[in-house]
């Protein structure tokens, strides 16, 4: 009996996978700098600009917690106005205090278990895996709500040496239903093959700030490739 059964396309799987997903969405993330209270209104024509699922503040070069704390007081009002989850970058014991919906972590930025432990079960944690299907699925084993991949193009925002073709994400979707991101010098015209290899999110950063037309233009901008 099994002899007669027709094999199936080697493609199946990951079509059948990104059929019940949920279509791709947009993941905004703050240039390396900002100046408040300037920065409240970019950010504010940016989520009026089209769909977007997650604001991320990262502030890198900021060493100053005070400093972090009074942007994350001053924009988590904006994305819960427009429910836009409101993920801060690095440190989770800033994310607790500022009260945000969760956290990013880096591979170096402590583990997802203490993280999960001082934010709570209901909190987004992302975590950087890069090019590195085994950090995925280590980040997945650990309880992270998320992981990134990347960066999939040349990018001036965060420089990274890594470089993932578009089926990790095509083989992640197979083998886990937690949401990948895609990362990395991601514009409108280069980002359909990460959004059709199955992306759930598409984080960007310059596409958004640096647009000639404003932030709330790059964010209209993808409106074709994710089919809004």
């Amino acid at each position: 009996m099994d002899d007669d059964l027709i094999p199936l396309d080697p493609g199946f799987g990951e079509r059948f996978e990104r059929q019940f997903r949920p279509a791709c969405q947009l993941y905004v993330v703050s240039p390396p700098a900002i100046e408040l209270p300037r920065f409240v209104d970019s950010l504010k024509a940016a989520l009026d600009g089209g769909p977007v699922a997650a604001f991320q503040l990262r502030l890198k070069d900021v060493p100053d917690a005070d400093d972090i704390l009074r942007a994350c007081e001053a924009l988590l009002p904006v994305c819960n106005a427009h429910d836009v989850a409101f993920i801060l970058n690095d440190r989770a014991d800033l994310a607790k205090a500022a009260g945000a919906d969760g956290v990013h972590l880096g591979q170096g930025d402590g583990s997802i278990a203490e993280a999960r432990a001082l934010l709570g079960r209901n909190a987004q944690i992302g975590r950087t895996c890069h090019d590195s299907r085994h950090l995925a699925m280590e980040a997945g084993e650990q309880g992270a709500d998320y992981v990134a991949f990347g960066a999939f193009y040349d990018t001036t925002t965060k420089p990274s040496h890594y470089r993932p073709a578009p089926e990790i994400l095509s083989w992640w979707i197979t083998i886990s239903q937690l949401p990948c991101v895609a990362i990395g010098g991601i514009f409108p015209d280069n980002a359909a093959p990460l959004v059709e290899a199955g992306a759930d999110f598409i984080a960007v950063v310059r596409a958004v700030w640096d647009h000639a037309d404003g932030p709330g233009a790059g964010v209209a901008a993808f409106a074709d490739v994710l089919g809004w």
